[in-house]
């Protein structure tokens, strides 16, 4: 337990509070009585490995931060105190201060925000995170995370609107505000709390207002939308700002008061207007998760397309499957799927605890892609083994052992079950209301289009280059491969031009994304638009020479050539495009083009600066 001084000051304690029934989403503060009396009272939290329960006779009521922004000097006492007492190292911050500001001299005026987890009531990294590391408590409503579970692949900094959790590229795991339970357990505020010297911040049970205090507000400017999550804070703010203000980090973010008195984000010029190529900021963190989507989609396409070729009796494919080349096509696709879970465990800050990433299948979609994934690669492979004895090679080396037909297709057609699941949850894992750009419906004519396009031209160049060996006729399987190319760029340019349309007039980070994709990556964004409708032409053309076997080579390797071009482009923008809903950050904590700047003069090679290399 917490060892309380003996000068402890008054205003450290917590107050005796006015406990209301429930909070403003209408949901019990008793947490004994939201899980129905299915947890009991006075549970030991075991807090630092300690038994013992606290004298705190509200541990069971759901507590919340309240932040007055008229209060606070933005003298950053809060995210000392709260990196003090958690030992957190330069580069990581439980609780930050961002600022926003508006108007001109003389009435120009900012406001200054202090943020930490708010212990939501809707927690999305809980629901998010495949390891199960987190907990939400009904000791104080906390939302506990455990670092050691956790295997540091971010989902949770994706999905929350809060920038709560904090990813050290370091020790590779993710660690957030505990809220300060070892506090809360001997009637002590969080530490931030105690520390703040204007009176900005305070603590207690959720809509309890502290004293001297008449708002119990749900937002300010700057601060996401509540419902995503039902977040346990409350704020005050009775000065009157711009109806306008900016954010002072590098964020091309703005925030614009609505008739309804609401501010939302809106489009920041920052960047400028200039359309660039910015090749080398393509790549980033993410770019394991670009090499598994890719692959994997390539993977699934090109089977399926296989598979219900030969179901259907198309003549080209079901003489590729009788054919020695069938094998080296399925191990092929294997490979792909297997190359693509190698990247997306290489992507952990702690790859060789890979095998955590099935604990949550109740809630994460990152669980049920891979899950889906991995049993699609097993069924698959297992496909393979049962028609290898079918194989002339493998008859000339090993012998006759029978044929397994029945058997190898009955796995062909399982294996496109979690294929199937696998595509679908790839793309559930981006549908992120946290991340607008991404929560679209964009994203899975990307993906399916991927896979048509990259998996039917893998599958058409080896059943042609098949046919072409045996001296079968592969003007079909020219044509069925120029169709699946059109069909993918078609559903990709479709995706497009909804989400361009959609993003323009979204007034949310989505727009602030689609502007970056329009100016500082405008001639890559451009260059790949071009190639879509260069590949869509060729498609065409391929489909009407499918006779000309030399002349259709030629186009099929253009084909891949762009394809693959294409398909590298638009998901490395897929990526470092997106704008979280985050919150604002200073001028330089948080602020991602200080820290780039930071990177480029060699700043960051100073441990207190707080600036680590951009890896995972």
């Amino acid at each position: 337990m917490w060892k309380v001084r003996d000068d402890e000051p008054q205003y450290a304690f917590l107050k005796e509070p006015n406990v209301p029934e429930v909070n403003y989403y209408e949901a019990p503060i008793d947490l004994i009585a939201r899980s129905g009396g299915a947890i009991p009272a006075g549970r030991e939290m075991f807090i630092n490995e300690e038994p013992g329960v606290g004298t705190n006779p509200n541990r069971n009521k759901q507590h919340a931060f309240h932040f007055t922004a008229d209060n606070c000097i933005g003298c950053h006492a809060c995210e000392a105190a709260c990196s003090e007492k958690n030992d957190n190292p330069a580069h990581i911050s439980f609780r930050s201060v961002g600022y926003v500001e508006g108007g001109t001299y003389p009435d120009f005026k900012r406001m200054n925000i202090s943020m930490a987890c708010n212990h939501c009531d809707d927690p999305v990294c809980l629901k998010g995170c495949p390891t199960r590391a987190y907990t939400k408590h009904v000791e104080y409503g906390a939302v506990l995370q455990d670092p050691e579970t956790c295997f540091g692949c971010g989902y949770c900094t994706w999905v929350c609107p809060y920038n709560a959790p904090q990813l050290d590229p370091i020790k590779g795991q993710v660690s957030k505000c505990n809220m300060c339970v070892d506090r809360l357990e001997v009637n002590l505020k969080p530490a931030c709390v105690s520390a703040c010297l204007g009176n900005a911040l305070n603590f207690g049970v959720v809509e309890d207002l502290p004293e001297n205090r008449e708002q119990g507000k749900l937002s300010i400017p700057g601060f996401p939308d509540p419902e995503i999550t039902h977040p346990n804070i409350r704020f005050q703010q009775t000065k009157q700002m711009p109806d306008e203000v900016t954010r002072t980090d590098g964020m091309p973010v703005k925030y614009h008061k609505g008739d309804d008195g609401q501010y939302r984000p809106v489009v920041d010029q920052k960047k400028g207007v200039d359309k660039r190529w910015s090749l080398g900021k393509l790549s980033s963190r993410e770019n394991p998760l670009v090499i598994f989507t890719l692959v994997s989609q390539t993977s699934i396409g090109a089977f399926f397309l296989a598979t219900l070729g030969i179901l259907f009796g198309f003549e080209p494919l079901v003489a590729f499957r009788e054919s020695v080349m069938y094998v080296p096509f399925v191990a092929v696709t294997v490979a792909l799927a297997g190359l693509g879970m190698l990247m997306s465990a290489t992507h952990l800050g702690k790859p060789m605890r890979f095998y955590r990433g099935f604990n949550n299948l109740r809630h994460s979609p990152v669980c049920r892609e891979g899950l889906g994934i991995c049993l699609y690669m097993a069924f698959v492979g297992f496909h393979l083994l049962a028609v290898l004895p079918e194989n002339a090679v493998f008859i000339d080396l090993m012998g006759d052992w029978g044929r397994f037909s029945g058997l190898a297709t009955g796995l062909a057609i399982t294996a496109m079950i979690p294929g199937s699941i696998g595509l679908y949850y790839m793309y559930r894992c981006y549908r992120i209301p946290a991340r607008p750009f991404w929560n679209h419906w964009q994203t899975a004519t990307s993906f399916v289009g991927t896979a048509m396009v990259l998996g039917g031209l893998l599958a058409g160049v080896m059943v042609m280059a098949t046919l072409l060996w045996t001296g079968g006729d592969a003007s079909a399987v020219v044509a069925l491969t120029g169709a699946m190319v059109l069909l993918g760029c078609l559903l990709e340019g479709v995706g497009l031009v909804g989400h361009a349309r959609d993003m323009n007039v979204g007034n949310n980070e989505g727009s602030v994304s689609h502007y970056i994709q329009c100016t500082l990556f405008g001639k890559s964004y451009l260059l790949r638009n071009a190639i879509l409708v260069a590949n869509a032409a060729l498609a065409i053309v391929l489909m009407t020479i499918a006779s000309d076997v030399a002349l259709s080579l030629t186009v099929i390797a253009l084909l891949l050539a762009t394809s693959m071009a294409a398909a590298l482009i638009g998901r490395t923008l897929f990526y470092v495009l997106v704008i979280p809903t985050t919150m604002p950050g200073a001028f330089f904590w948080k602020n991602k083009d200080f820290e780039e700047h930071a990177r480029e003069i060699g700043l960051a090679n100073m441990p207190q600066v707080g600036v680590v290399a951009d890896l995972h």
